[in-house]
């Protein structure tokens, strides 16, 4: 039987990912940590940090049926793998590459406008109080911003977002 790596999802502790990704890696594991740059003020300061993509996840690839996959469960940073009835529940194959071709030439998966969003796309919200809301990309505002129509409380509402803060929505 030949093997067959797929790909399959890590739930990390909390702001562990990158010690979790580490840590896999030196067990011999192929993993991916999508990553994006993202604007942080402090103290009237801005900079950019990388960040998780998806925060409290990371993927890993195997062959379930090869792998020492349970030694994930208890890997520094890790919660757990997560399993469908006792079995690593595996990530469709075009979702990885989809991810991967949004990816810049550092390997920073590119957000917002300058992932060429046009007008009705859907998009998710990734950063601030709004943080998973789905909307519709409506136009471009300014520099780093953009209007969303989003839907609230029972009708469609227009908000501006900076594009730092999305991501496509499926």
């Amino acid at each position: 039987m030949s093997s067959v790596k797929r790909w399959f999802v890590v739930r990390t502790q909390p702001n562990s990912e990158f010690k979790a990704l580490g840590h896999i890696m030196r067990q011999g594991f192929d993993a991916y940590l999508p990553r994006y740059l993202k604007r942080r003020r402090h103290a009237r300061k801005t900079d950019t940090v990388q960040s998780p993509l998806f925060p409290g996840y990371l993927f890993v690839g195997m062959d379930p049926d090869t792998a020492r996959w349970r030694a994930l469960n208890s890997t520094v940073g890790v919660s757990e793998l997560i399993c469908h009835s006792g079995q690593p529940a595996p990530v469709p194959d075009d979702i990885i590459d989809d991810i991967r071709r949004h990816e810049d030439g550092q390997g920073y998966v590119v957000l917002g406008e300058r992932a060429g969003l046009k007008k009705g796309d859907k998009v998710r919200i990734t950063d601030g109080a709004m943080a998973d809301q789905v909307g519709i990309y409506d136009a471009p505002s300014d520099q780093h911003r953009v209007f969303l129509l989003l839907d609230l409380l029972g009708r469609q509402v227009r908000v501006k977002m900076p594009t730092s803060a999305l991501a496509p929505a499926g």
